[in-house]
């Protein structure tokens, strides 16, 4: 398993074991994170597994697709780091990945 913590925008932590058949957004459905809906479930066609991984783990992830870096300009509070959670496949290089949410995809 791959240690993944998730941030939402309270600065509520999550942290979770991934499979590494998964990925971000499936990992984050899996055990209820909340602001991850995945409603597309996962053919990067809807931005609602949107996130910003951080730190020196984030460096490993695969680079974006001309597909994600398409459906990322739809998306609200884009940011530099900013990724769709679907498009991330989890390996053992991600252990320890931190993976903060947007204040948009908060769920009530």
């Amino acid at each position: 398993m791959v240690n993944i913590t998730f941030i939402d925008a309270d600065g509520n932590s999550f942290t979770v074991d991934a499979a590494v058949t998964s990925t971000l957004m499936e990992t984050a459905i899996a055990h209820e994170i909340p602001s991850i809906v995945g409603f597309c479930g996962g053919m990067c066609s809807c931005g609602t597994c949107h996130c910003y991984p951080e730190g020196e783990v984030a460096t490993r992830l695969p680079a974006i697709s001309e597909n994600e870096e398409e459906m990322l300009g739809r998306v609200l509070d884009r940011r530099p780091s900013s990724r769709l959670g679907c498009q991330i496949p989890v390996n053992a290089s991600l252990d320890g990945l931190t993976v903060r949410l947007p204040s948009r995809q908060r769920v009530p």
